[in-house]
């Protein structure tokens, strides 16, 4: 059920409402000791780079990768320089380890981050959560009754358009929103279009990230039609070309995502459209911003306008400055169990990949 402006917990900030700081936690003087089990993630690298950056707040105790030839190759990598190589078991057995980024393979997401959460640890585990929701909601519930935090690695969360049209959503902004519109694509080369081919496609790879902040605005969907298209079927099986239309009870949303379109990162957008404003992002990164409205509200007048935005200091500091300070029992989640189950199952049923 649609239930835009009804989320309780949301961390909302004080007036002036849509004011978003830079994220700059406190310094600590015990960093969180973490590893990373994995390097076959296409985020992998860039969340091993933002871990070490922020020493301030983690501890890279070591690395985990037990493909002989993938450890080879990220060993060449700068992000993984001067690391130490240990198997998982000796990770999850330092002492002091508090945390995990787990950044394998699909298949292998959940079940290695199960193992994380076995041996008591917090996790950043990358997206999307595998191909079963049955498997995911076990990881959480193992998580929740463990007291552990499960982040997910959906790379918008802090993005400052997202977060404005987030709270402008919640806090009755836009009004009742009737329709949110998102495009993330991008082109591949034939190595990567044969990688990417046993999984269900486009919209499992790249929508999903926009299907993540379409349920932080709405909610669960209540039907989820996908479309799918090969483009070159002659070559692969890749559903390089999707459309998934979302359906709520006032409310439809549609999520494209092609493999095929050139320059395809320049034309992203998240749009989120109310009976009393819009929000336009356009493109995702770096983000620009556009805001309707049909009165002022606080510092923002009646009709379209381009909003500043902070600068970001890296695609991945904020979701990882966030894990930390959970993590110290600073702050809550502001994606609880229930979002990510939700993000899971609309990801697959979008995909065309069969639920379990």
């Amino acid at each position: 059920m649609q239930n835009v402006g009804r989320f309780a917990g949301a961390g909302l900030i004080a007036p002036p409402l849509l004011h978003i700081p830079k994220a700059q936690a406190s310094r600590s003087p015990d960093p969180i000791k973490v590893g990373q089990i994995g390097t076959a993630h296409a985020h992998a690298a860039g969340k091993m780079a933002t871990l070490r950056k922020l020493s301030n707040h983690y501890e890279v105790v070591g690395i985990a990768e037990p493909d002989p030839d993938r450890r080879k190759d990220a060993k060449k990598r700068s992000a993984y320089r001067g690391l130490k190589w240990i198997s998982e078991e000796q990770l999850l057995n330092t002492p002091g380890l508090q945390a995990v980024a787990v950044e394998t393979d699909i298949p292998e997401l959940v079940p290695t981050a199960m193992r994380c959460v076995s041996a008591g640890m917090h996790i950043h585990l990358d997206k999307p959560a595998g191909l079963s929701v049955s498997a995911f909601r076990d990881l959480l519930d193992e998580a929740t009754g463990r007291k552990l935090t499960v982040q997910m690695g959906y790379m918008f969360r802090h993005n400052p358009a997202f977060r404005f049209c987030f709270q402008a959503a919640q806090r009755g902004w836009l009004g009742d929103v009737f329709e949110v519109h998102g495009v993330i694509s991008k082109t591949i080369d034939a190595e990567q279009r044969k990688r990417l081919a046993v999984y269900p496609g486009s919209m499992f790879e790249l929508g999903c990230h926009l299907i993540d902040a379409m349920v932080k605005v709405l909610g669960k969907p209540d039907k989820v039609t996908g479309f799918s298209r090969h483009t070159r079927p002659e070559q692969d099986d890749l559903a390089d070309n999707q459309l998934a239309v979302f359906e709520y009870a006032k409310c439809t949303a549609t999520i494209r995502s092609a493999l095929v379109e050139v320059d395809g990162q320049k034309r992203r957008q998240f749009v989120v459209c109310g009976d009393r404003g819009t929000v336009d992002i356009r493109p995702l990164e770096p983000p620009k911003l556009l805001l309707a409205l049909d009165r002022p509200v606080e510092e923002y007048k009646k009709g379209y306008q381009q909003v500043t935005l902070p600068r970001i200091a890296g695609r991945y500091d904020d979701q990882l400055i966030e894990l930390a300070r959970i993590i110290r029992g600073e702050k809550e989640s502001q994606y609880p169990p229930e979002h990510d189950l939700a993000v899971q199952e609309a990801v697959l049923k979008a995909s065309g990949a069969p639920l379990d």
